[in-house]
């Protein structure tokens, strides 16, 4: 599986961006995809993820209101949009993808359970 991330950029505070991430290959063998980020000098860190099924979310306390994921089956993509964003959000944002046949917010949001990961995209939000 083949996960390509975009969208990223530099936008000021209270601005928005949306991330898009395409899937090809052997899709059918994933059932969630999601997002990590992270920033200089800090461990990565979960965001968000979403299930292709019944296309449930997930999201970490810190952008719990602010950030949405979606997913478009038929494109195999997710989205991330990201709104109200603050200079706290800036960091790499990795596209990832789990075969895990489970939902679980314990597991999701653990880096060390996703079996496919996309190239970053820098996201930059100035104050």
């Amino acid at each position: 599986v083949q996960l390509q991330a975009s969208g990223g950029g530099l936008v000021q505070a209270g601005g928005s961006l949306r991330l898009s991430c395409a899937a090809s290959g052997r899709t059918g063998s994933t059932y969630a995809m999601g997002w990590f980020r992270q920033a200089p000098g800090k461990e990565r860190s979960f965001v968000a993820a979403i299930s292709w099924r019944g296309g449930n979310t997930y999201y970490a306390d810190s952008v719990k209101g602010r950030f949405t994921a979606s997913r478009d089956n038929a494109k195999n993509t997710v989205y991330l949009q990201m709104n109200s964003l603050k200079p706290g959000d800036t960091a790499v944002y990795y596209c990832v993808a789990t075969t895990f046949p489970y939902e679980s917010m314990y597991y999701y949001s653990d880096y060390a359970n996703y079996d496919y990961w996309g190239q970053g995209t820098q996201v930059t939000v100035s104050s």
